[in-house]
């Protein structure tokens, strides 16, 4: 079982060929080899999933309340602006949820700079690229 559990919503997986002058180059496996990498000295075991569909990621949140995380870290990528089923989900967690995103969403498209997911998250870690989820897997150390 691992320690913590990292989720990414919809487009990630197109991370390093999506709007690369927002979110750079690096695809979703380089950052999880970043994170891992920062973070090997920890001893800490990550699991990582990524789906681009809500109800997948909602039954995958709904699973992990009866597993042993210690946390959960999530990039509900678009999601994060229009998911009341998300939302709800998170809030059934009795262990901290960190909602990160790659870019500075307070920078962007105004609808980008509503949050809805954030409001079952205790954190929100965003602007910090391929930093946040390591970031926010040694903020709950």
């Amino acid at each position: 079982m691992a320690d913590f559990l990292i989720i990414n919503g919809p487009n990630l997986n197109m991370l390093g060929k999506r709007e690369p002058e927002v979110y750079g180059t690096l695809t979703l496996e380089d950052v999880r080899k970043h994170t891992e990498a920062k973070l090997k000295d920890e001893g800490v075991k990550l699991e990582w999933f990524q789906s681009n569909l809500e109800g997948e990621i909602v039954e995958r949140i709904q699973k992990a309340a009866s597993q042993n995380y210690r946390a959960i870290v999530i990039n509900p990528g678009g999601y994060a602006h229009t998911s009341v089923a998300i939302h709800d989900a998170l809030k059934i967690l009795q262990i901290p949820v960190i909602e990160v995103h790659l870019s500075q969403v307070y920078r962007r498209e105004d609808f980008r700079q509503t949050l809805l997911t954030a409001k079952a998250c205790m954190a929100i870690m965003t602007g910090l690229g391929k930093d946040a989820y390591w970031l926010a897997v040694k903020s709950q150390l």
